[in-house]
């Protein structure tokens, strides 16, 4: 079916689809042995700015409940920005789960997130779904809604991970779709930048859960749907740490630039580098 026949425009400058529907159930168990192999006091390490793990983890079940229709946000206060509304609320949510056990979190976890991925498993993906607000698309189609909430769960549970020592889950399929997702936000990120018709941007994650993303300057907008040129106006070289941490901006843009391999126009690599793939 078309998507547009859902009620999504022409999405196809997204490039192609992406499904993330099977990644959930597998996301879920490795979230829930690391969970359940923390030591008492591991849920008080810090995490992710001034939450804990405890926090984190009392945040993804708010994404959890959030996702099944359990609302728990209070309406946006006068004047507030998206950004503004969505931080307070998480922010409320975690402070009102704050005496929550540990093992009462993970109970909670483990129902929550089967429900969801089991949701998720039937879900059209071709359907009208959730805007995607740093791909610049409102209302989005379902794939992409959907990869977006898995780089959610994935990105925090990175965080927990940190904070208890270990290193990002190099697991290739989870990695591949989270640093796929993130990608799609390139031509909303250079929605501003001028370049002539056909210039390309491409941006290279080395490594073997990497890839390679070219957004074309069109009459429209910026687009990945065409083919790479073999000469990009300007590509950006960086591993693939460096690509997920920047697009969640856990790395500032300018240390990641310093950190790349930049071939051709400077001023499109630096563009490109201002990537934002969470609400930020």
């Amino acid at each position: 079916m078309s998507p547009w026949a859902n009620g999504v425009s022409d999405v196809s400058w997204l490039g192609d689809p992406i499904d993330a529907r099977a990644l959930f159930g597998p996301e879920l168990r490795s979230l829930l042995d690391t969970l359940r192999d923390l030591a008492p006091s591991d849920w008080s390490r810090p995490a992710a700015g001034r939450w804990t793990v405890h926090d984190v983890a009392a945040h993804l079940l708010g994404d959890y409940y959030g996702r099944l229709g359990h609302s728990y946000r209070n309406g946006f206060a006068e004047g507030e920005t998206i950004e503004a509304f969505i931080h307070r609320t998480n922010q409320e949510w975690v402070e009102l789960h704050a005496d929550d056990s540990s093992a009462s979190l993970i109970d909670a976890l483990a129902a929550a997130g089967n429900q969801l991925a089991q949701r998720f498993a039937t879900a059209d993906l071709d359907a009208a779904a959730l805007g995607v607000s740093w791909a610049g698309v409102d209302p989005a189609p379902a794939w992409l809604d959907i990869a977006r909430e898995f780089t959610e769960l994935w990105t925090h549970r990175q965080q927990i991970r940190h904070a208890i020592g270990r290193d990002t889950d190099p697991e290739p399929r989870a990695l591949t779709m989270v640093l796929d997702t993130f990608l799609r936000a390139l031509p909303h990120t250079l929605r501003h930048t001028s370049a002539p018709l056909g210039a390309q941007v491409q941006v290279i994650a080395e490594g073997p859960t990497g890839g390679s993303w070219t957004a074309t300057a069109t009459a429209e907008r910026w687009s990945l749907a065409e083919a790479a040129s073999s000469r990009p106006t300007a590509a950006v070289l960086l591993d693939t740490e460096i690509v997920w941490r920047l697009c969640t901006r856990n790395i500032d843009p300018a240390d990641a630039l310093a950190r790349a391999h930049v071939q051709g126009d400077r001023r499109l690599a630096e563009a490109a580098c201002q990537i934002v793939s969470i609400i930020y």
